[in-house]
């Protein structure tokens, strides 16, 4: 490990040793991987979805696999907001590492109670606003696809709250630069993206679909080109922090990010095949900075030569 590459970086006003956290939905709360390398390496811990009251999920089958990636149908399943406080938030405390809470609702209000109930807890020190999951029938995509939607439930959800407000984008979207700057409106600290892209997968010798909801979200190294070029995109568009995310596996991946403009990554669908991804991606950025010369990984932020 060299100490003298610096790589910490602000994320909207959220202090992280190093730029990588987790993706949604792919890391639990980190208990399990903390068997594999000690969580507290990472810039940041990103909790799954969290509703007020939890959500049973979707019937399955909800997962498949397909060429260099993944489709999910799981629907936020989640056992709600007080389980949270009460389990993962009580274990995360014992780790020295920033916890970023990522909030769903089917409603503007439900948003608002989530972040409401966390802030009585006081231990989360970011929330991830996910308006964006294409695997609800209320809620998710369903708001964040309209530019008014976005602005409205964020501006509710920076009433509740004074701690950084990251808000998650969908990639299912005719102009992702317009839906994030609707979030910088509404008083988003930092904006995250991409969330899945909607797909679906067919048996052919049933003749069936693979997932019992028919379409589903798809993640992976198949959509690293599409969540690089809404990164750039994004990053130009708002004067606010990116997190970016899509197909991250590697340290080369997650500097590519960091190029387009991303100030942090965050690791996702790699957790599933490779449990020690996050921290060999944490030390492939510190061996990228160390054979390049840079002394600061914030000197990557943008650094795309067009």
């Amino acid at each position: 490990m060299d100490a003298s590459v610096n790589m910490a970086v602000n994320l909207g006003g959220l202090e992280m040793k190093n730029p990588v956290t987790t993706a949604s939905g792919t890391f639990a709360a980190g208990r399990e991987y903390d068997d594999f390398f000690d969580v507290s390496l990472l810039g940041a811990v990103t909790t799954k979805g969290v509703s007020l009251d939890g959500w049973q999920g979707n019937d399955s089958p909800r997962i498949a696999e397909t060429p260099a990636g993944m489709l999910n149908s799981i629907g936020l399943q989640n056992p709600g907001v007080k389980a949270l406080c009460e389990g993962d938030l009580t274990w995360l405390a014992t780790k020295d590492v920033p916890v970023i809470v990522n909030v769903s609702g089917h409603s503007f209000e439900e948003y608002a109670a989530v972040i409401e109930a966390l802030e009585a807890d006081g231990r989360a020190d970011a929330y991830e606003v996910n308006v964006s999951c294409p695997n609800v029938d209320a809620g998710g995509m369903t708001i964040g696809t309209d530019p008014a939607s976005v602005e409205s439930v964020v501006s509710l959800c920076r009433s509740k709250t004074r701690k950084p407000l990251i808000v998650k984008l969908s990639p299912n979207v005719t102009d992702v630069a317009e839906i994030a700057r609707a979030a910088v409106a509404g008083g988003a600290d930092a904006v995250s993206l991409i969330n899945t892209l909607l797909g679906m997968a067919i048996d052919a010798r049933t003749r069936t679909p693979k997932l019992a909801r028919v379409v589903g979200g798809l993640s992976g190294p198949a959509v690293k080109p599409v969540a690089l070029r809404m990164v750039w995109q994004v990053s130009q568009a708002v004067d606010v922090p990116v997190l970016g995310m899509g197909g991250i596996c590697t340290g080369e991946d997650a500097v590519e990010f960091m190029l387009a403009g991303a100030t942090a990554v965050a690791v996702g669908t790699a957790n599933f095949v490779n449990p020690c991804s996050c921290a060999q991606v944490i030390e492939g950025i510190r061996a990228y900075c160390v054979e390049q010369g840079v002394s600061d990984v914030n000197e990557l932020v943008g650094g795309l030569k067009c």
